[in-house]
C-alpha cells in the first residue's frame, strides 16, 4: 500500500489529512516543496485516504472476531492487526479514533453476539458499543505513535524494531485497560486469547496472556514496518520477518513438571440452569445426582459445575441428604456449588467442599459479572433500562476468601464461571499451591452460542500460563479436561447429560507468567505510554525542514 517512491503533499491541502489526490499515486499525494526546493521526503508510515482506511479498518475488525470461535481461525488475528494499524497510521485524533470505533464494532458486534441470547440486544450492543469505544482511545494512541515516534527516532532500525515495540506496548496497556475498568472490566477479545490453537500458545507460560498480546502484535508491527520503510531490499525484509518469526518459535515451552495424578470425575448434569429455564426448586441438582456415575472406582473427588447444587445444603436439609448420597455413594468427596446467604443477608455465588462430614471448607466468587449477577450503580442504570434491570432482582457480593481449597489432599484451584478471565485471580490461585484448577461455570443461558467455546479456550490458556491442568466443568457444555500444555486430554458431548472420570496430572511448576506478568504488563504499559508522551512534539509549532508536515 504504501511505496518508497512517494513524496510528502504539500501542508496547504485540506482533503482533512492534509494532502491533495493526484493520479499515478498509491496514495493520491502529490509531491511538497521544502522552502530550498528540493522535494520533501513522504513519511512512510502517512495517512491513507478515508476511502482506503476505512474498509481497511472494518476488515481488520471483521477478521479479528473470526479469530475467536467460532470458528476460531487464529491465523486471521495477525492480518486484523496489520489492517488496523495500517488504518490508524498517519491520521489526525478524530479521524484515527472513528477507525479505530468503527473497526472495534465489525469486531465486538460478531465476537459477543451471544450477550443478547436472552435479553435481547439492549445489552449487547451497549457492550460493544462501550468496548469498541475503547479500542477507538487505543486506535489513537497508534496513530500518535506512528507520527511522533519515527520523528524521535528517524533511523531505519528505529522505525523497524522500536516504533513496533512502542505500537504493541500501547496496545497491551488498551488491553489490561479494558479488562480493568469500569467495575473490573471485561477482560474479553483480546489478542492473547485468539491464539489457543496457534503455535505462539506456549509463550504465555512465560509472559502470560497480556504478554503474549505484546509478542504477537509486535511481530506483526514489525512486518508491517519491514514493508513500508525505505532502503531495504526485498530479500532483506522477507529474511528479518521470517528471523524475527522463527526467533520466538524457537522458544522451548515451559517444562511444565507434574508429580502424579488425581481421579477426578467431572459430571454435566444438562440440566435447566438458565436464568429463563424455569426450573423447579431441586431440578437442576437432580440432573447432577442423575448424571453422576456412581459405579466410577477410586475416584479421588467428584467435581459439579457452578450453582450445581442450587442452594446452602447447610440451610436446606434437602440438598445436604442428595450430597451425602453422592459422597457415600462414590467413596470421595464432591466439590460442588451454590447460593450461599450470611445472616446479614449478603449473596454469594459459593464453591464447596461437602464430606461424609458435611461442610467442609467454601470459596465465595471474586468476581461476579456486572449486570448479570449483580447491578452497579443499580439507582442510575434502573433510571436508562428500568425493565430490564427489574430482571435482575439479587446482587452478589464478591468474595474474600482464598481461591484454592483443599479436597482429598490435593490443592485445587477455584475459578467460577466468570472468575477465569481475571489475571490477578489466575495468579492467585498458582501462588496460592494449586495443583489442579477446576473451573465450574454454568453456560446454560448462552446455549447455541459461541460464548461456551469462548471461554473454553480463555480456560486452556490459563492452563498453559500457569503450567496446571484445568477441568472446565460445565452444566450444559463445553466440558473439558486440559493437560499444562494446552492439550485435551478428555471431554463429553455439549449438551448431554454425562460424567468424564480422568487421571489429571497434578502440577508442580513455577512458570515465570504467574511469578512476574503483573509487574511485566505495568512496566510495558506503563513505558509505551511514557515513551509515546516522551515523543510528543511539545512546543513545536511547525515542522522542521525536510519533515513531513503529517508528523
Amino acid at each position: 500500500m504504501h511505496s518508497s517512491d512517494t513524496v510528502a503533499p504539500p501542508a496547504d491541502t485540506a482533503d482533512g489529512a492534509g494532502r491533495r489526490p493526484v493520479a499515478g499515486s498509491p496514495h493520491g499525494a502529490a509531491p511538497s516543496q521544502r522552502h530550498d526546493g528540493v522535494p520533501a521526503t513522504r513519511s512512510p508510515f502517512a495517512a491513507l485516504p478515508l476511502a482506503q482506511a476505512l474498509p481497511l479498518s472494518v476488515v481488520g475488525g471483521v477478521l479479528f472476531a473470526l479469530s475467536f470461535p467460532s470458528p476460531g481461525w487464529w491465523f486471521l488475528a495477525y492480518p486484523a492487526i496489520a489492517c488496523l494499524l495500517v488504518s490508524v497510521m498517519g491520521q489526525r485524533t478524530g479521524r484515527a479514533a472513528w477507525l479505530g470505533y468503527l473497526g472495534g464494532l465489525a469486531s465486538w458486534v460478531p465476537l459477543i453476539s451471544w450477550a443478547g441470547r436472552y435479553l435481547g440486544p439492549v445489552p449487547w450492543f451497549a457492550l460493544a458499543l462501550f468496548e469498541a469505544a475503547l479500542t477507538a482511545l487505543g486506535a489513537v494512541a497508534f496513530a500518535l505513535a506512528y507520527r511522533w515516534v519515527p520523528r524521535v527516532v528517524p533511523s531505519t532500525a528505529g522505525r523497524v524494531w522500536g516504533l513496533p515495540a512502542v505500537v504493541a506496548a500501547l496496545w497491551t496497556g488498551r488491553e489490561w485497560f479494558s479488562g480493568s475498568w469500569p467495575y473490573g472490566g471485561f477482560a474479553w477479545g483480546r489478542v492473547g486469547l485468539s491464539q489457543s490453537q496457534g503455535p505462539f500458545t506456549h509463550l504465555a507460560a512465560y509472559v502470560g496472556v497480556l504478554g503474549l498480546s505484546f509478542v504477537v502484535v509486535y511481530c506483526v508491527a514489525v512486518v508491517v514496518s519491514l514493508a513500508l520503510v525505505r532502503g531495504l531490499r526485498l530479500p532483506v525484509r522477507v529474511a528479518t520477518a521470517g528471523l524475527l518469526v522463527s526467533a520466538v518459535l524457537a522458544v522451548p515451552a515451559w517444562p511444565t513438571a507434574t508429580t502424579g495424578t488425581v481421579r477426578v470425575e467431572a459430571v454435566q448434569g444438562n440440566g435447566p440452569a438458565g436464568y429463563f429455564d424455569g426450573a423447579a426448586p431441586g431440578e437442576v441438582l437432580a440432573s447432577q445426582v442423575a448424571a453422576t456415575d456412581v459405579s466410577a472406582r477410586k475416584v479421588d473427588f467428584v467435581v459439579w459445575p457452578e450453582a450445581g447444587a442450587e442452594y446452602d445444603p447447610r440451610r436446606a436439609p434437602v440438598i445436604a441428604e442428595s450430597l451425602n448420597r453422592v459422597v457415600r455413594s462414590t467413596g470421595a468427596p464432591l466439590v460442588a456449588g451454590g447460593i450461599t446467604e450470611t445472616d446479614a443477608g449478603v449473596l454469594h455465588n459459593t464453591t464447596f467442599v461437602w464430606t461424609a462430614d458435611g461442610w467442609q471448607s467454601s470459596y465465595d466468587k471474586k468476581r461476579p459479572v456486572p449486570f448479570g449477577e449483580y447491578v452497579p450503580d443499580r439507582w442510575f442504570y434502573s433510571k436508562l433500562a428500568p425493565s430490564l434491570i427489574g430482571l435482575l432482582q439479587r446482587d452478589y457480593t464478591p468474595g474474600t476468601k482464598p481461591n484454592v481449597l483443599t479436597v482429598a489432599g490435593v490443592r485445587a484451584g477455584i475459578a467460577i464461571c466468570f472468575d477465569i478471565v481475571d489475571d490477578g485471580l489466575t495468579r492467585d490461585m498458582a501462588r496460592g499451591g494449586a495443583q489442579v484448577l477446576l473451573a465450574q461455570t454454568n453456560n446454560a443461558d448462552f446455549d447455541g452460542t459461541d460464548e461456551n467455546l469462548q471461554q473454553l479456550e480463555i480456560a486452556r490458556m490459563r492452563a498453559v500460563e500457569t503450567g496446571r491442568s484445568l477441568v472446565n466443568i460445565s452444566t450444559v457444555g463445553a466440558s473439558q479436561v486440559i493437560d499444562p500444555t494446552g492439550r485435551t486430554i478428555d471431554r463429553v458431548p455439549a449438551y448431554t447429560a454425562a460424567s468424564m472420570v480422568t487421571d489429571v496430572p497434578l502440577g508442580t511448576t513455577t512458570t515465570p507468567a504467574t511469578v512476574g506478568s503483573g509487574l511485566l504488563v505495568l512496566v510495558v504499559g506503563l513505558g509505551g505510554l511514557l515513551t509515546l508522551l516522551a515523543c510528543a512534539p511539545w512546543g513545536r509549532r511547525r515542522p522542521t525542514a525536510g519533515a513531513d508536515p503529517a508528523l
